[in-house]
Formats: C-alpha cells, sequence, structure tokens
C-alpha cells in the first residue's frame, strides 16, 4: 500500500462525542446498521488546554446544508499517539501501479 511506505507514521486518533447532540432525524439505514456522517474540523488555534486539536460536527447531508443548515458540534478529537510503519514490499511488477501522488484513485 502506497501510504505505507517506509518511514510514514501511522497516527491515531481518538474522537469524544455527546451522543445526546446527534439529530436523529439525520440517522439513515445502511447496508448492515444505522449510520450518521460526521465531518472532523481542524482548531484554528492548535490545540486547546485539553489537548484537542479539532471538534467534530453532524453532517445534515447535502439538501440542508445547501439550505444553510448547520449540523451541531458533537464533540472534539485529538491525536493520541503514532507508531512508525514497517516497510512495504512491492515487487518491480506492481510498483508502477502505485503512485506517490495522494490524488490518484485507489487502485482496487
Amino acid at each position: 500500500m502506497r501510504w505505507r511506505e517506509e518511514g510514514l507514521q501511522e497516527i491515531m486518533r481518538t474522537i469524544r462525542i455527546d451522543v445526546t447532540k446527534i439529530d436523529k432525524s439525520a440517522i439513515y439505514d445502511g447496508k448492515s446498521g444505522k449510520y450518521i456522517d460526521i465531518v472532523m474540523f481542524d482548531n484554528r488555534e492548535g490545540s486547546d488546554q485539553y489537548g484537542n486539536l479539532g471538534f467534530v460536527t453532524q453532517d445534515l447531508g447535502k439538501d440542508r446544508r445547501l439550505a444553510g443548515e448547520r449540523g451541531a458540534i458533537l464533540g472534539n478529537w485529538k491525536e493520541i499517539g503514532e507508531r512508525q510503519q514497517a516497510a512495504a514490499t512491492v515487487d518491480s511488477g506492481t510498483a508502477a501501479a502505485y503512485s506517490a501522488d495522494p490524488g490518484d484513485e485507489i487502485p482496487f
């Protein structure tokens, strides 16, 4: 996998949300359960007094967003650590299929 090339870090993040703030009308049925969409934003001023690097809002869907509605702020997120990844082994036949450009399509 191209994002696991030698030297890259895997960063773990935690998200803490207040479930009482979820807009239940925006919960939708998926293939294997009920879902909500959330969006993570970075704090403009960096880390807050609790070490949170950003906040999480509920996405209410395109129609409601275009109508000017905003989802509630459900909570915050922070990074809790990172782990060094082992070097990826890619044979020369498949190396050309992967690109360092993060905008490329995922090859599966």
